[in-house]
């Protein structure tokens, strides 16, 4: 097999596609859970790690549904809804102190990109996953010092 077929293998839903998905979802949502464990938020390595792989598998499901029943559904609803849901789970990181600040935004936030890295990630958009991962990462860590 060639470096282009393994590409193209890997675009298309097959065992070995849906092994590289889920191991890229969960060292793509480690990589930014562990920044936040380090830091010791309420959302850490292993949440990052799980939202990522989830909605890689959502978007994987709904890969399978669309080609394998109909090509009539909508190929984007169930990853419209990981993004809808995954807000209840941010909001649950999101405290306000007794000061009357707000604690929390950005792991929320950190939960939510690693929720659209995943979709990514489950539709086989590697490229766009990574560059996004890379962007993440450097946001949290690069900017929390300004």
């Amino acid at each position: 097999m060639t470096w282009s077929e393994l590409v193209v293998s890997l675009r298309e839903l097959n065992t070995l596609s849906i092994v590289v998905r889920m191991l890229f979802a969960i060292l793509a949502g480690g990589v930014i859970g562990m920044e936040r464990e380090r830091k010791r938020r309420p959302a850490g390595f292993r949440t990052h790690m799980l939202v990522c792989l989830g909605s890689a598998l959502v978007m994987m499901i709904n890969q399978y549904i669309f080609y394998t029943f109909t090509q009539s559904s909508d190929p984007a609803r169930l990853g419209a809804q990981v993004i809808s849901g995954i807000g209840f789970l941010g909001a649950g990181t999101i405290l306000i102190t007794s000061r009357q600040q707000v604690r929390g935004l950005t792991t929320a936030a950190g939960l939510w990109a690693s929720a659209c890295m995943g979709l990514a990630i489950g539709i086989g958009f590697y490229e766009g996953a990574l560059i996004a991962c890379v962007c993440i990462f450097l946001t949290i860590t690069l900017l929390d010092r300004l």
